[in-house]
């Protein structure tokens, strides 16, 4: 990977940090498989470090953007990678979304902390992809984890 300004989505996102069913109604807990996702890679050693930065970002306001669109994300001084994971909630679950309504996509971010280029450029990325409704149709519906990465890299192009 080039500068931090060329990171993208389908670049970090893998199949094995991708989940289609959630399972969990609780936030807290839903924020903990997420954490728990992203600890899959091996990259992340410190879970319970994460999982507070998370749920002290989450107190400042609801990551739950609307759109049934929920991104959860943190700074650590603990990651020296971006660490992204993307989770499906079939029957969606009560985030505490902007618009009131219920939550069933979840992109989970946690960025190196002396990075806030990188971090708020995927977030961007991440809120772009999912203002289109077409899009967040097409990732509820997905079959399987390659086509969630299909629709992520076609938009990326």
């Amino acid at each position: 990977m080039s500068g931090s300004s060329d990171v993208k989505l389908s670049s970090i996102l893998k199949e094995k940090y991708i989940d289609l069913d959630l399972k969990e109604k609780d936030k807290k807990k839903i924020i903990s498989d997420l954490v728990d996702l992203l600890a899959s890679s091996g990259k992340l050693k410190d879970k319970k470090t994460i999982l507070n930065l998370i749920l002290k970002r989450e107190k400042l306001g609801s990551t739950g953007i609307g759109n049934g669109v929920a991104i959860p994300h943190a700074k650590s001084a603990k990651v020296k990678h971006f660490l992204i994971a993307f989770a499906r909630h079939n029957h969606g679950a009560d985030f505490g979304a902007l618009d009131g309504e219920k939550t069933y996509l979840f992109f989970i971010l946690v960025s190196p902390e002396k990075n806030v280029g990188g971090h708020l450029k995927i977030l961007a990325d991440i809120s772009g992809l999912v203002k289109d409704k077409f899009i967040v149709d097409r990732l509820k519906n997905a079959k399987d984890k390659k086509e969630i990465l299909k629709i992520i890299s076609t938009y990326e192009k």
